[in-house]
């Protein structure tokens, strides 16, 4: 078997949109100046990679060739609770409201960075993710620009975000934000979706049917993509991980999955 190695380094980004210098962590798969074409993937939540056990997991990938090469931009998070979200759209407690600037930060500053670094005018598949609010927003910039991005994969994604208050005449057909962004959209982007889940993420249970928000949220929203002419499996994989948490060792176990469906060889 071929050893396959990775490196890791250091980009720092003085942004612009975010008025803050943001640090990515960039995962290199050793000798790619070679390579005529390279895959890549976003990630939000980069802080988070050692963790997930990333580098690792690329490299064990990429010696048994279920994965083409490809370079991880783990994006560290910042202002979180602002900068992850919907753009344009804040949730009822005013969450969300540097979304647009982070947004914009991806698309105009970061992207253009790694073309330049990596000297290609454009990447083979490229791919953003994230876990909980990370898949929200990877999931929403995707879907607003798909003309840069092939596929989007979510783990864990806050769904539940919404415009209002549980308390408050609240209705799931109505207020959640993400569901309502993707029904009101007039043409279909050309777009490939993985969501995972965990059957512990959460207690809640919003309406009742004994099933986690988690899982209600998520399978719903694939519901609303399937009205959207989107089909199973060729267009959205869903993984459901038994026992699985809202935390980062259930994410790194599902991690391999999304890599394999992502950059299969």
């Amino acid at each position: 078997m071929l050893e396959m190695t990775v490196t890791e380094e250091i980009l720092e980004i003085t942004s612009v949109y975010l008025k803050r210098e943001v640090i990515c962590s960039l995962i290199v798969p050793d000798g790619f100046e070679n390579l005529s074409k390279i895959n890549l993937l976003l990630l939000n939540d980069g802080q988070e990679i050692e963790n997930l056990q990333l580098k690792s997991t690329l490299e064990i990938l990429q010696e048994k060739q279920q994965i083409t090469p490809t370079l991880v931009a783990a994006i560290h998070a910042g202002e979180r609770l602002q900068e992850y979200g919907t753009a344009g759209t804040p949730d009822f407690k005013g969450r969300g409201s540097k979304a647009a600037a982070y947004t914009s930060f991806i698309i105009k500053e970061l992207l253009p960075k790694l073309q330049e670094l990596i000297g290609l005018k454009t990447f083979d598949v490229i791919a953003f993710a994230g876990f909980s609010l990370g898949g929200l927003s990877a999931l929403d910039i995707a879907w607003n620009n798909p003309e840069l991005f092939d596929k989007v994969g979510a783990f864990s994604g806050s769904f539940w975000w919404r415009s209002k208050d549980l308390t408050d005449d609240y209705c799931n057909e109505n207020d959640r934000i993400m569901h309502k962004i993707i029904q009101q959209k007039q043409h279909r982007p050309e777009l490939k979706f993985w969501f995972q889940t965990g059957t512990k993420d959460e207690t809640s249970d919003r309406n009742k049917n004994g099933i986690i928000d988690s899982i209600d949220d998520t399978v719903d929203l694939i519901k609303v993509l399937e009205n959207k002419s989107y089909n199973r499996p060729a267009d959205i994989r869903y993984v459901e991980i038994i026992n699985g948490k809202h935390n980062v060792e259930t994410w790194a176990k599902a991690m391999p999955m999304f890599l394999r469906w992502t950059f299969c060889k």
